[in-house]
């Protein structure tokens, strides 16, 4: 039998919600900085396929969520395209050579080095209940290309945009090449165990309307419709953080299952503009979850009130920070799984 939160992804308006968070495995547990700290860098983690999955399953134990979503990492994608990758301390991760200056055609694509996240996939589904659900996800070819020509990630991506203007026939050539091995990667995950994806658009927000529907609307139908003809079964969550009143078309025109939404979005505006009946995810604030307080059970229960009417899956409305006590989660968690829809 599907949980909680598999049912509600395919279309059922329980009268609980399931619970996820973004980043929920990750720096604000300390049984994840004790790992870290034993065996060594980002990456190492991550392509330590038993320790990603322990990584992954740390979040379950200690607060039982309804789904484990894999820890990786976004810029896999450029990594098995053939970019080098490192994480550098205190600067955030850097890929080589830059496209800004590096023609696409000069990378020489490793997928061998997919396969360590696939069986971290393997692992962990093994390891969880049948009513938990197993997420798996890449990055958006928007998201991904500003890496990919910048070398790194900016503020407002004026790189990649200069780039996408000045020469969009160049652009648009990264973007399909992202989209190809997108596709491969999350049917990898899906044969490995996924039983949903989500495409994360972390900057979404940086694009006027028409280069949001070229290079965000877009590739994100592409990735769909190709990923679907493979994965007929397979929910797809999108995510383009910061899209504002743009989400609407994103969540018409790309053919997602549900779309997440970030913590710049009125709840009552998506509830009422979105496609009827169309399962949403998020959208507190997670500085609402570092804040703690009354303040963060009225927004809580504000978020679910306020998607009452359709299939919603609480989470926040982008990744959870590094310094936010467990005791607030765990306040959380008591508002979400307490409330039942009337």
């Amino acid at each position: 039998m599907p949980g909680l939160l598999l049912d509600t992804l395919t279309g059922t308006n329980g009268s609980r919600r399931p619970v996820w968070l973004m980043r929920q495995a990750g720096r604000y547990l300390p049984e994840y900085r004790e790992l870290r700290a034993e065996k060594g860098g980002f990456l190492p983690l991550v392509y330590d396929s038993a320790a990603a999955a322990e990584i992954t399953l740390q979040p379950l134990r200690r607060f039982g969520f309804d789904g484990a979503i894999l820890f990786s990492d976004i810029l896999i994608v450029p990594y098995a395209m053939g970019q080098d990758l490192q994480f550098l301390a205190g600067e955030g991760p850097a890929l080589s050579p830059k496209l800004v200056d590096t023609a696409l055609a000069a990378l020489v694509a490793v997928p061998e080095r997919l396969e360590p996240i696939y069986e971290t996939v393997r692992q962990v589904r093994a390891a969880l209940t049948a009513d938990q659900t197993m997420l798996g996800f890449a990055g958006s070819p928007w998201t991904i290309a500003t890496y990919m020509v910048n070398g790194e990630g900016s503020r407002d991506q004026h790189e990649t945009r200069a780039y996408a203007y000045r020469d969009p026939v160049a652009f648009q050539a990264i973007i399909d090449a992202i989209v190809t091995v997108t596709v491969d990667y999350l049917e990898g995950q899906a044969k490995a165990g996924a039983e949903a994806v989500q495409l994360f658009d972390s900057w979404a927000g940086s694009l006027a309307p028409a280069e949001f529907e070229r290079w965000v609307i877009a590739p994100n139908a592409a990735i769909v419709r190709q990923l679907k003809a493979r994965c007929p079964d397979l929910p797809i969550i999108g995510f383009p953080k910061g899209a504002g009143e743009k989400l609407a078309a994103y969540a018409r025109e790309t053919g997602v299952d549900a779309v997440g939404i970030d913590e710049t979005i009125d709840p009552l505006w998506a509830a009422r503009e979105l496609p009827a009946g169309m399962p949403v995810q998020g959208n507190l604030d997670p500085l609402l979850l570092l804040a703690g307080g009354s303040e963060l059970e009225r927004q809580a229960h504000r978020v679910l009130e306020a998607f009452a009417d359709r299939p919603h899956v609480f989470n926040l409305g982008h990744g959870i920070g590094q310094f936010t006590p467990i005791p607030h989660v765990e306040a959380l968690l008591a508002v979400v799984r307490g409330w039942q829809r009337g």
